[in-house]
């Protein structure tokens, strides 16, 4: 607090958020994007690394949009509207019974060059359809695509202060695998990096720390969920913990490496709850008893806050 005039001082993490912001390349389509958001909220009312500007190549990680997308179908079903913001190439909802294949093992053509559904598929891809569009088309799902880190940021602040007015009801389930380190734009090859000119040595620097941004400043109301993914179960409640408090989220989702699609432990302010999909049950998913779990905490938050 600057005593002179009773504002807030900018903080370092500030600044830092600041700067990434003011160095990421313009957003592509923001004013269409803010278009979808508006309309969509206003309907409903009562988020990889790139290394060349013109991108050739990407620092990646393994992360599908699984956990994502299976939590997008459960909210949905609970009575929710989601806005999915999603990776381009991952997990879309409503396609957990199609193949994991290519997409055109699902189809053939018949001896009159009609396109028909090959067998045993037919079932789930009427059923996916089916879903995916009564949800978009009942105005419960809103789906809006990102490539980079730059685009993710951008569209998730975009997509706060949107939902900012919606106070304790909107909630934030921050599921995506975000990277810890990108390449300023500034510092990145305008064109593809030559692999003649020998070893590539580069810089990265720290993603800022967008949570506190979120929490602090973008909807400070809103009900927070977070994730932390670790490989050695024996640090994995310790970081949740440190996340909860530092990031000041209602929860987060704690999920180790190897046993992440069984089971998950959501780490609260005085609570630690072990969430196990129904193993005896083989299409069962981890995802439904933890939106369900979500769902109870989010709704006993907003009638406290309405209190």
């Amino acid at each position: 607090m600057d005593s002179r005039n009773g504002s807030v001082s900018e903080t370092p993490l500030d600044a830092e958020i600041g700067s990434f912001f003011d160095s990421a390349p313009p957003l592509k389509d923001c004013d269409g994007i803010a278009k979808k958001l508006k309309d969509f909220i206003e309907f409903n009312s009562p988020p990889p690394v790139p290394l060349e500007q013109c991108c050739v190549r990407y620092i990646d990680n393994f992360s599908s949009g699984h956990r994502g997308a299976t939590s997008t179908e459960y909210f949905i079903k609970a009575g929710y509207a989601v806005i999915f913001l999603y990776r381009r190439g991952t997990f879309q909802p409503y396609c957990r019974s199609l193949p994991e294949d290519s997409l055109l093992e699902c189809f053939e053509c018949s001896d009159d060059s009609a396109i028909q559904v090959r067998q045993p598929y037919a079932e789930a891809v009427k059923r996916a359809i089916s879903d995916h569009h009564a949800a978009v088309a009942g105005g419960h799902l809103l789906k809006i695509p990102f490539t980079t880190i730059f685009e993710y940021l951008q569209i998730l602040r975009s997509i706060a202060m949107s939902m900012r007015d919606l106070g304790s009801h909107a909630v934030y389930y921050l599921a995506a695998a975000v990277s810890d380190f990108y390449v300023p734009w500034k510092s990145m090859a305008e064109h593809k990096i030559q692999s003649a000119s020998g070893p590539l040595d580069m810089r990265l620097v720290q993603v800022p720390k967008m949570l506190s941004a979120l929490k602090k400043a973008w909807a400070p109301m809103a009900f927070c969920i977070s994730f932390k993914l670790e490989t050695d179960s024996k640090i994995l409640l310790e970081k949740a913990e440190m996340a909860l408090k530092k990031y000041r989220m209602h929860m987060v989702v704690a999920n180790e490496l190897s046993t992440r699609k069984e089971e998950v432990t959501v780490v609260t302010g005085n609570e630690k709850i072990l969430v196990c999909r129904d193993k005896t049950q083989s299409d069962s998913d981890v995802e439904e008893p933890l939106i369900e779990l979500i769902v109870g905490r989010h709704s006993a938050y907003v009638k406290d806050s309405d209190l």
